[in-house]
């Protein structure tokens, strides 16, 4: 008996209609900006509004089926079942390989579509090509979603009565919202690619185009951040007992075009003010595009070996490097052809200034991206060229990192407090007194504490590396010098408002922060990177111990002691659950009680189970 299903069929018929009409959008705007017709470029945009609507409806048509249990749909019987949540369910859409690519290519025309519809206006001569090039990436996916994925395939005879439920791994609260918050980031870091190729091509290279690129390499950056903090809470819940980030392959694909916005939201500063690295941004918005197709192509294609990675696909990976490659000769090709219309207005006039920071900065961002791509495709690299797989583990991504780490942290502090242009000797004694002093004070004070005296080593071949104590020492000392330089740029910004304004401090330095957002944004997005640097130093004193326990025996641990009162076991319709119960004791007195668990998925009998660990959070430590 073969099985007809009407919403697969209606699923597959949409996309096909959003490609014929993404093609439609791609060649009329091409037309259009060379006959200078305005009428067919706004033909090209509403095409591009239809094909955004009929990808839209399309995914609808996925979820429906999601949520309506219809395991003839092969990729809902894979990927969801029965007895999950509602939750889980929603997060099965991006949870397998054809759901994921067909999240990102609904992004991808949502964003696209927005970026056209809030520029039509300001930028005419550009949005033809900008249309153009963001729905030829849709294009691009597309053709893969329809042609090589198909999230719509369905069972031709036999129809199973269950699902298989979703990877137990990903069936985390975090799951739901650190996968889309990347793709998010990775999607929206298309919108400054167009529009930088799109100045290449008219040769409008003035500073207008940088304005909406700004904007959305941000949301970009937001997104990618976010995404990256709500992977490593995962990471830390999920994987590693205590451990956010391990240098897995999957995780350092979401860094990589992090490192390279970052480096370009720095420099696009110089070009507004100074007219200077003008090749630089159009570089790093083009890298920073080829970087987030680069980490959906190593997710994807079985190219790295991660717990995050869809499994291995070598046409998949023919494909993706075939674009990547012509992508980055086409783009890079255009930088060189119009390198006449980039030369900068100024030169750095001084090694003493902002300009000159920021550049170094840059470099350094750079460097790192090019260490983490290289150590991270390292393994692939060697099994070529030696038929080896040479694993590079996390000792020697932090033997380099983390004082790259601390030179970018050292920098963060510098910038603000150096002038453009050319900082006189006078001026740098005012703006450094009170982050140094800060920086020996913490420095002293931690360095002669008694806890601190036996300094740990760095080891690489002898195993673990994390952060050794004298180089947290110097990570926390390094916090207090930027803390204070931001401090102080908040407190001086506030006393000049006050004495125009005659207003008290409070509102004060809120009308500070909403008359220049730029600025003291970028300043409190540096406080968030100071607390971060506050956990990650706070590694080094980690304590950790592994014992086999009895019930009613107990394990000490620092100022803790556990004992352990017995397991209980229950099940529901999804898993078996093995409970421990423990109780936590501060000087004999109950501190708290704890449950960490393993969780054995009934549909997975050949995953092992996951384990769900219980954590105290607490201000100072967990």
């Amino acid at each position: 008996m073969v099985h007809f299903n009407a919403i697969a069929a209606l699923g597959q018929v949409a996309l096909l209609g959003a490609l014929m009409t993404t093609a439609y959008t791609v060649s009329a705007a091409i037309a259009g900006a060379r006959c200078a017709d305005r009428r067919i470029v706004d033909s090209a945009i509403l095409a591009g509004y239809g094909s955004a609507a009929l990808i839209s409806f399309a995914s609808m048509l996925l979820w429906f089926s999601i949520a309506a249990n219809d395991y003839s749909i092969k990729y809902v019987q894979r990927h969801s079942d029965v007895t999950m949540s509602w939750y889980y369910k929603l997060t099965s859409f991006w949870g397998g390989l054809d759901g994921s690519m067909m999240f990102w290519v609904l992004l991808l025309a949502i964003f696209s579509s927005l970026a056209i519809y809030f520029n039509r206006d300001r930028h005419r001569n550009l949005i033809p090509y900008v249309t153009a090039i963001l729905f030829s990436v849709v294009a691009f996916f597309l053709c893969l979603v329809i042609f090589e994925k198909r999230p719509f395939d369905v069972f031709l005879t036999a129809v199973p009565a269950s699902g298989a439920g979703l990877n137990p791994l990903l069936q985390n609260p975090y799951m739901a919202t650190h996968p889309p918050s990347l793709y998010l980031g990775f999607v929206a870091a298309t919108v400054p690619f167009a529009f930088a190729l799109a100045a290449l091509i008219t040769g409008d290279l003035d500073d207008t185009w940088l304005l909406s690129t700004r904007r959305w390499t941000m949301v970009s950056w937001y997104f990618l951040s976010q995404g990256l903090i709500l992977g490593s809470l995962w990471a830390y819940e999920e994987l590693g007992w205590g451990g956010y980030w391990g240098w897995d392959p999957v995780e350092n694909a979401g860094l990589l075009p992090w490192l390279t916005s970052t480096a370009f939201l720095h420099s696009v500063m110089i070009q507004e003010r100074r007219g200077m690295l003008k090749v630089w941004n159009v570089s790093l918005a083009i890298l920073t595009f080829l970087l987030t197709i680069f980490g959906t192509f190593m997710t994807r294609s079985g190219i790295v070996q991660s717990v995050h990675a869809f499994g291995q696909d070598t046409e998949l990976a023919i494909i993706f490097i075939s674009f990547i490659v012509f992508v980055a000769v086409f783009s890079f090709g255009l930088v060189l052809y119009r390198l006449p219309l980039l030369r900068s207005r100024n030169r750095l006039e001084s090694w003493l200034s902002r300009e000159y920071f920021f550049l170094w900065n840059n470099w350094v961002l750079l460097f790192a991206a090019f260490f983490v791509l290289v150590a991270t495709l390292f393994p692939t690299l060697s099994e070529w060229v030696k038929g080896e797989r040479i694993t590079v583990g996390r000792p020697f991504f932090e033997l380099w990192m983390v004082p790259i780490g601390l030179i970018l942290l050292f920098l963060t502090g510098v910038g603000p407090l150096i002038a453009w242009r050319k900082a006189s000797f006078d001026h740098l004694r005012q703006q450094f007194s009170y982050p140094v002093l800060a920086f020996a004070l913490v420095a002293l004070i931690l360095g002669l504490h008694p806890a601190l005296r036996g300094w740990s080593r760095w080891e690489f071949h002898g195993v673990p590396i994390a952060m050794p104590v004298r180089v947290s020492v110097l990570c926390f000392a390094l916090c207090a010098f930027v803390t204070t330089t931001l401090t102080q740029e908040f407190y001086r910004g506030t006393r000049v408002r006050q004495r125009h304004t005659k207003l008290d401090f409070v509102t004060s330095i809120i009308g500070l922060v909403a008359r220049n957002k730029r600025r003291y944004g970028g300043y409190l997005v540096h406080f968030a990177i100071v607390l971060m640097c506050v956990g990650f130093a706070g590694d080094a004193y980690k304590k950790e111990k592994e014992a086999s326990l009895e019930k009613g025996q107990t394990l000490a641990l620092g100022r803790y002691t556990v004992r352990f009162e017995g397991l209980e076991r229950a099940h529901d319709a999804e898993k078996e659950i093995t409970t421990a119960r423990l109780t936590v004791l501060v000087d004999g007195k109950e501190f708290s009680k704890m449950a960490p668990a393993k969780w054995a998925f009934f549909k997975h009998p050949d995953e092992p189970p996951t384990t769900e660990v219980d954590i105290h959070r607490m201000p100072l430590e967990d």
